[in-house]
């Protein structure tokens, strides 16, 4: 029996305008019922991407395919499969929620009954019951964004789209907006969120693909991603600057490379606890004196500023 096909599958796809290049031979494939993350400095191409991906922009080159049907060829029926969020809030802060969610029912051709019932839906889905005859002037941030998230799932799509969903909210609302995705996800949905918050794509994306010159340049988990620039490193800081030289020798028995800044040493370690455990047994045996100790993982920015050359 045939697999079904991925959420969304990219290949090859051009983008010109004019003289310059938006989108250089960008492939992409987002597995049924994940978080994908699209990564990329200002200017790599990720607008274009969602924009043409949601039909909204015809490409030069390629093909690309939704839930198995192609943009070129079908994009009516693509439309039929996909919700979009842009980096601004699409509803009328004028209306309620209510009213808001019964609107976009309207535009999206259900019957007022219908379109009452999945408001209500919607509504209770994304804990907006309480605040839903309220004018969406007076939501905060994270409740106008989980109301904009909701519109776009009048349809039940099986793709939605999420472009920089978070820019601007405090961390409240952020944490709001993540909670959705999660939610979203569990309910069988599948996303492509592009952000421009390193730590929200290795919190929400399964997968994360690093868009830079309009195609994609490095694929994988956020661990696969983190282990290319070098993996686990044990950090000590000793109290007195002077025995840092020290410090590193010992820490050289359980890591490769060590490196020391100030009263700061740190090394390259492959098993974790063990290196922990054994450099603080030796640290204590030779009697340096230590403020503290820990293992550090490297982070999605440090992925992010390797590969595209410092944010450039």
């Amino acid at each position: 029996m045939n697999s079904p096909p991925p959420a969304l599958r990219a290949e090859g796809v051009v983008k010109k305008y004019r003289d310059a290049v938006a989108l250089d031979g960008f492939s992409l494939t987002v597995a049924d019922g994940s978080v994908h993350g699209l990564l990329g400095p200002n200017g790599a191409g990720k607008t274009t991407a969602v924009r043409i991906l949601a039909t909204l922009l015809r490409f030069d080159a390629g093909r690309a395919e939704v839930a198995g049907h192609d943009l070129s060829r079908e994009p009516a029926r693509v439309r039929e499969r996909i919700g979009l969020v842009g980096q601004y809030a699409a509803v009328d802060e004028l209306l309620s929620a209510r009213q808001n969610l019964r609107l976009f029912g309207r535009l999206f051709h259900l019957s007022r009954p219908a379109a009452h019932r999945r408001a209500d839906e919607l509504l209770e889905r994304f804990g907006l019951g309480e605040a839903a005859d309220r004018p969406v002037g007076r939501f905060s941030g994270g409740m106008r964004r989980r109301l904009d998230i909701a519109c776009a799932l009048i349809l039940s799509p099986a793709l939605l789209f999420l472009d920089e969903p978070t820019t601007g909210l405090d961390p409240r609302g952020r944490e709001e907006v993540w909670s959705a995705v999660r939610d979203l996800v569990s309910g069988g949905t599948s996303v492509l969120l592009t952000t421009q918050y390193l730590d929200e794509a290795d919190r929400l994306a399964s997968r994360v693909s690093v868009l830079d010159g309009g195609r994609v340049i490095a694929e994988g988990s956020p661990d696969e991603l983190k282990a290319r620039v070098g993996g686990d490193r044990l950090e000590v800081t000793v109290a007195d600057p002077r025995e840092a030289e020290e410090a590193a020798r010992i820490l050289a028995r359980h890591g490769d490379l060590p490196h020391t800044d100030g009263e700061r040493v740190s090394v390259a370690v492959s098993h974790r606890v063990k290196a922990l455990t054994g450099a603080v047994r030796d640290l204590e045996e030779a009697g340096l004196a230590v403020e503290d100790v820990a293992l550090r993982r490297p982070t999605l920015d440090e992925v992010f500023l390797r590969l595209t050359g410092g944010g450039r």
